[in-house]
């Protein structure tokens, strides 16, 4: 059963893992593009005054100041909205980071439609395809904001550059008891007659159609894959096989993310992938509940899509 009593986004959780990485590694910085009260890092910033480092809005130089940090032995994150980092900085991310292996992590809150009232320009739908064609770039979407702080912990103890993808909206808490380790998905249901793969937001509410399904007679079975690169592979492949049939879900335009990544791994199998996702639009303003349904991403909504195909199966 889904507990409704706990309702946090992704970006409280990071708060409170950044803080736990600060104390468990002093090498641990943050930089904030004007955004600290947004990323919850008011924490942070009272326990290491001297480890925080508002940039101002400036994303590139955001990007190319903890490259340097981390080339010099920091663990820097960068912080800022999804829809600024990593669009506004691509090209440094590519350059001053990837290119040069530099240990710095990229978080950015108020990805996905769920930013709400900001509307278009604020609501980042395309960040998992930005990140995701980037050499060594690892990419993870956490499901929620305990997932999202153990995430946190646990990428400040690589090397790479990661990029961690945050919430603005809150929603219940869908990982409790449940371990975090990069680059392994979480099977959160067994099924035999489908399989759900999900990231981010869309966990919850695949939650939600996993158990409409079930009173239905339907066994879905739901793949919480919160890193979406380095991709679980295995786990994707042994689901895919076992139900010949697979749905992904994100809350992200349809190409190049989640979906894409899925079908990569499937394209040698004949198994059936649909991608549910944003299709090919930009966002718009209104309530996080409001434009989950509209684009489609209501657990009433995908409950309905996944219906209306496996009636064919």
């Amino acid at each position: 059963m889904i507990d409704y009593s706990d309702l946090r986004a992704s970006r409280d959780g990071f708060g409170r893992g950044v803080v736990k990485a600060g104390l468990r590694d002093e090498r641990v910085v943050v930089l904030s593009a004007d955004l600290s009260e947004s990323l919850k890092l008011e924490d942070f910033k009272r326990r290491f005054p001297n480890r925080f480092f508002e940039v101002g809005v400036a994303e590139q130089n955001l990007a190319g100041v903890a490259a340097g940090l981390a080339l010099e032995g920091k663990i820097p994150f960068i912080t800022s909205f999804a829809s600024f980092s990593p669009s506004i900085n691509w090209n440094q991310l590519r350059v001053s980071i990837c290119y040069n292996k530099a240990n710095v992590k990229i978080v950015s809150s108020h990805a996905g439609v769920t930013t709400g009232e900001d509307g278009a320009t604020h609501q980042a739908l395309e960040d998992i395809a930005l990140t995701r064609v980037l050499p060594g770039m690892v990419v993870i979407a956490p499901a929620d904001a305990l997932e999202a702080e153990k995430a946190t912990v646990e990428i400040s103890k690589t090397k790479n550059p990661t990029y961690l993808r945050l919430s603005r909206a809150g929603f219940p808490q869908v990982t409790k008891g449940i371990n975090f380790k990069i680059g392994r998905a979480s099977v959160l249901k067994e099924g035999v007659d489908l399989t759900i793969i999900a990231c981010g937001n869309m966990v919850f509410q695949c939650l939600k159609v996993v158990e409409e399904l079930e009173n239905s007679g339907v066994k879905a079975e739901l793949i919480n894959n919160h890193t979406v690169k380095p991709i679980d592979s295995k786990t994707i492949l042994d689901s895919a096989v076992k139900t010949g049939l697979v749905f992904t879900v994100e809350e992200h335009q349809v190409s190049g993310g989640l979906g894409s990544a899925v079908s990569e791994v499937l394209s040698g199998e004949r198994i059936p992938v649909y991608r549910i996702g944003v299709e090919d639009k930009f966002g718009t303003s209104g309530s996080a509940l409001e434009l989950l349904d509209f684009y489609g991403l209501s657990s009433n909504k995908i409950r309905q899509k996944i219906g209306s195909i496996i009636r064919y199966k």
